[in-house]
């Protein structure tokens, strides 16, 4: 599909308009780059809302998922250290021992001694836990389908390369 014009909101999208505004308003300004940005940004609200809604059906919050996913994908016996998940995860330690709390508070993680060091423990998936994100992450995996389906291949092959070089830019990896 080709772009339209910079001032024309003719079967644009919501960001067509606000670049439109812009324009009139500021026609000496190079606004282009809100137009990628604020569509990303608007992409992300809207994927959020749905993955937060099939986040619901199993009466888990996004961050919720992402603990149960990081230990799930970490292999068996599913369970990591605090700090590797906290890492992983990009929250401080305080938020993650928060959120331990919570997870062990509803019978989906629970902590063990670390056999490689007396001083400190582990998270580990329960069965509970386990059982949950089988099933969450199959329902997440068809929903992330379900959002991406109505585009064609060529579509997402080059929004996932043209994403993937900008975040390789933004996290310096250059």
């Amino acid at each position: 599909m080709a772009r339209r014009q910079q001032g024309d909101t003719t079967g644009g999208d919501a960001v067509d308009t606000i670049l439109a505004q812009w324009h009139r308003e500021r026609p000496d300004l190079d606004v282009s780059p809100m137009g990628m940005i604020g569509r990303l940004k608007r992409c992300a609200a809207l994927v959020q809302q749905q993955l937060d809604a099939t986040f619901a059906e199993f009466d888990m919050s996004g961050w919720e998922f992402d603990m149960l996913a990081t230990l799930r994908r970490s292999g068996a016996p599913y369970r990591l250290a605090p700090t590797a998940l906290f890492s992983t995860l990009m929250v401080t330690s305080g938020t993650m021992t928060h959120r331990l709390q919570r997870l062990e508070g509803r019978g989906w993680i629970t902590r063990v001694a670390n056999p490689d060091d007396a001083r400190s423990t582990l998270v580990q998936l329960t069965d509970d836990g386990f059982a949950l994100i089988e099933r969450a992450v199959e329902a997440h995996v068809a929903n992330e389908h379900r959002m991406l389906a109505p585009l064609t291949k060529a579509s997402l092959t080059n929004i996932d390369t043209g994403l993937s070089d900008w975040l390789r830019v933004l996290e310096g990896n250059k």
